[in-house]
């Protein structure tokens, strides 16, 4: 206790600064993010802009794709420019794209925005890491590195919370509130955070990017490293899809009233609190679980993970992450969200953490921050691959309004497309009407008709499949070369 005491004090003033500004900046993300897919695909007389989800997955997928693949040049501008002036515009940028994505309708439009967006959450993220790399030594940067991955999931927790609550008086609110937030941090940088003392770049800026790609280039030139991180896009892949598929799976398929009702009779000021005011849980509450859950058990899955090699805490994390994902979709009971994201979040506490310290442990003596430097591209091709996966697959395969239209199509009912006069919920609505059944009804007879839980086969499936392929290069590539892993 005296030791975690003395390197408390011993952080200076920029540390706090820099996990304020994290925090923030993450409540703002996911604030925004966890909920997105639903705003996208809803139905537009709920406020939502009820695109297809195929049109959900070319809009998500590639644009962060874009946010985790620009760091690589906006850390060679903060490095020029410094820290702080980077800090400021990306907060500029933050706070006028969410507001403008507060009132944006059309596609394309918004779009662009969300690509302006992610710019600026790109020139944020290698400045703060930086930040708190610098203001931490070979002592206090263990507790300062798990102070700023607390941060995080804080930040990534209370954001969705408070944006579920918001969106249920109207979706500007969301964007808004992620708006201010991120005026709250440029006005913390302004007049709270000092720039560090770095010796910045004197290299023209085209040459330092040039050298940059080059420096990449070099690295996967390594096979270990070219290999290994074409894998753990896999497991990207699969995991975002807690983003990018799971709140409309649960919005479309499940009946949280049930939920809403066993808590309001253990206690109904809790079920007021966690609920919408159609005494239902909304699914951005269900899925931020997973915040919740690495908020209370980060520091003892990692004490666990401790005593195993790097890749085998990661192959056990990733297949029991998998086997935690396949259960949300398995069934449309939600009750079953509970111990199936509390699975889900034990392998991803396992499994994260551990993907950057073993590409560290890979690298070759003087060449960690080169091997570094090419981390982002699994985070990057996995959030290409969710947008496909929960575009185009889930699209034919679970997408409750296509398989609706199949129907339809099948028993030759006369019903409108959908359009601005007539929405996603007129469609249900009208359909259900037709078909002489109620809502739920008619969502239990398209669940056992059609079977759309089917898809945790391809989501479960491409995790399994990372944790055997992770398997098969410990066993024959790594083994082979006695490498230490």
């Amino acid at each position: 206790m005296n030791r975690i005491s003395r390197v408390l004090k011993a952080f200076p003033k920029n540390f706090w600064t820099a996990n304020t500004m994290e925090l923030l900046e993450r409540w703002a993300w996911y604030g925004m993010f966890m909920l997105f897919a639903l705003y996208l695909t809803g139905s537009k007389d709920s406020g939502a802009l009820g695109f297809s989800q195929e049109q959900k997955g070319y809009l998500m997928g590639p644009v962060v794709a874009i946010l985790y693949f620009l760091p690589v040049i906006t850390g060679a501008l903060a490095d020029r420019y410094g820290y702080r002036k980077i800090l400021i515009i990306a907060y500029i940028i933050l706070a006028s794209g969410y507001f403008m994505m507060s009132f944006i309708k059309n596609y394309t439009s918004l779009y662009i925005v969300f690509i302006y967006v992610a710019v600026g959450a790109a020139l944020f993220k290698p400045v703060i890491s930086a930040t708190i790399a610098k203001t931490t030594n070979s002592e206090t940067s263990s507790i300062g590195f798990g102070i700023f991955y607390m941060m995080v999931n804080i930040g990534a927790f209370i954001g969705p919370v408070v944006a579920s609550k918001l969106r249920g008086i109207d979706w500007q609110y969301v964007f808004i509130t992620s708006s201010v937030v991120s005026l709250v941090n440029l006005f913390i940088v302004l007049f709270f955070f000092k720039e560090p003392l770095i010796e910045k770049s004197t290299i023209p800026l085209f040459k330092s990017i040039i050298t940059i790609f080059k420096n990449i280039g070099s690295a996967l030139s390594d096979l270990r490293l070219l290999l290994f991180l074409l894998i753990i896009t896999g497991f990207w892949a699969m995991y975002n899809q807690l983003f990018y598929t799971l709140p409309v799976f649960i919005d479309q398929w499940m009946d949280t009233s049930l939920l809403y009702q066993a808590i309001f009779r253990i206690s109904p000021s809790f079920a007021r609190a966690v609920g919408t005011n159609s005494g239902t849980i909304a699914p951005e509450m269900l899925t931020n679980l997973d915040a919740l859950y690495i908020i209370m058990f980060q520091i003892f899955v990692s004490a666990f993970v401790m005593r195993y090699k790097a890749l085998n805490a990661m192959i056990s994390g990733i297949l029991v992450n998998s086997i935690g994902l396949g259960l949300t979709f398995y069934t449309n009971n939600p009750f079953f969200l509970f111990v199936s994201i509390l699975i889900f979040g034990l392998g991803e506490m396992a499994s994260s953490p551990k993907i950057t310290e073993y590409i560290g442990r890979i690298a070759p003596e003087g060449k960690v921050a080169l091997y570094m430097g090419a981390s982002f591209l699994p985070m990057a091709g996995g959030n290409f691959f969710a947008g496909i996966l929960s575009g185009n697959v889930y699209g034919n395969m679970s997408d409750k309004i296509t398989l609706l239209q199949k129907e339809i199509a099948l028993r030759g009912l006369d019903v409108p497309a959908i359009s601005d006069t007539f929405t996603q919920n007129d469609l249900l609505t009208h359909s259900a009407e037709l078909m002489n059944m109620t809502q739920n009804q008619l969502t239990e007879y398209l669940w056992t008709t059609y079977s759309p839980g089917n898809i945790w086969m391809v989501f479960a499936g491409i995790g399994i499949g990372t944790s055997l392929l992770l398997f098969l290069y410990d066993r024959f590539l790594l083994s082979t070369k006695g490498k230490n892993r």
